[in-house]
């Protein structure tokens, strides 16, 4: 690694700022003291290789985390969840290349579970994907700027996002399993509760569905589920042309007790929502026919691939929202959902021990 000197931070910020090596944003300036305290915290060697990380093909190092976790303003205590968003990144299925180089406003939504969460006060309620929750924005910033200091994905240059998203500055939460009636999201995918894991798909910004409920009305889980349906069919968005890519949804705590009191768990509403994001190819050529292919205009489209690829948690506090997270639907892989283990139980050396 080669050491960076300035006459004092400023003018490192300057340096950084000049060289492309922040968001737009300050950071902390990366010295040798932090970056090692935030290597000791990984519980890894610093010179741990994970891969190459696209489109650039810079080497993921537990020391370039490390840094980049340090300019981000993480705590030493969030690292082994930034190790773990980067493990899950460079999983191939991912296609992290392409997903750093499409012109699509795609990004990396990162939804932790397990006792790590509140342990490093990533949040998943209240304004979760907002601004003044240091782990959830730190955490989420660490990630982006690897992405963009080892993976070399700059605006314009590799990264060719026509406009991008905020979410490219930060995009964590957790689930808020607390206020969940179902299992966790992270169990899903072969979990247990007492494992900290991470889960991320690359998708566009949250966009909002309004549900008001009707306790006396029957069919008011079945109006929740059409109003989500509807979102993610959207006949504007890539999964409706092209017919696949993993969604998001995240139920409030007050939307999701309407779906379980009418008897549902998380796989029955994947299901529905799959049956029910659907467009008629009539009413997708008439938009974009180029993106469809010639038949009966009255044969059904679905937006997803199946009920695997609607990845719903609960996040955000009660009352009229939820939200929609469309994705990319490309890639050689499609765009899937990706998840790790966030290990804890790494052992370290203290400094100066014999």
């Amino acid at each position: 690694m080669t050491l960076l000197y300035a006459a004092d931070e400023a003018d490192a910020l300057e340096f950084l700022h000049t060289n492309g090596c922040t968001d737009g944003l300050p950071v902390v300036i990366p010295t040798r003291e932090r970056v090692d305290r935030m290597v000791l915290a990984s519980g890894l060697d610093a010179d741990l290789d994970f891969g190459d990380m696209g489109p650039g093909g810079g080497a993921t190092t537990v020391e370039k985390i490390a840094i980049n976790a340090v300019m981000a303003g993480c705590l030493p205590d969030y690292m082994p969840v930034v190790v773990a968003a980067i493990q899950a990144l460079l999983q191939p299925e991912f296609d992290l290349s392409e997903v750093q180089s499409t012109t699509h406003c795609i990004a990396p939504l990162m939804i932790v579970n397990g006792p790590m969460a509140p342990a490093c006060g990533i949040t998943g309620s209240f304004g979760a994907l907002g601004p003044g929750f240091r782990g959830n924005a730190s955490i989420g910033r660490a990630v982006r700027l690897c992405l963009m200091n080892i993976g070399g994905a700059r605006p314009g240059q590799s990264d060719m996002a026509l406009l991008g998203h905020p979410g490219k500055f930060s995009f964590c939460m957790a689930e808020d399993e607390a206020s969940s009636p179902w299992e966790p999201l992270s169990a899903s995918f072969g979990y247990s509760p007492s494992e900290s894991t991470v889960t991320i798909v690359g998708v566009e910004p949250p966009h909002s569905v309004v549900f008001v409920n009707d306790a006396d009305d029957p069919d008011s889980p079945n109006r929740l589920l059409r109003s989500l349906a509807a979102v993610i069919a959207n006949t504007g968005s890539n999964n409706a042309s092209f017919h696949g890519g993993t969604v998001a949804v995240a139920l409030n705590p007050e939307h999701v007790e309407v779906l379980n009191a009418a008897g549902m768990k998380r796989g029955d509403v994947q299901a529905e929502l799959a049956r029910l994001a659907t467009n008629t190819r009539g009413h997708l050529r008439s938009l974009a026919p180029s993106f469809v292919r010639d038949g009966n205009p009255d044969d059904p489209i679905s937006a997803v691939r199946g009920p695997d690829n609607i990845v719903v948690y609960v996040g955000g506090a009660s009352g009229l929202y939820s939200a929609v997270f469309p994705s990319w639907a490309a890639g050689a892989h499609n765009n899937p959902v990706v998840h790790q283990r966030i290990e804890t139980d790494q052992a370290c050396a203290l400094p100066g021990a014999s």
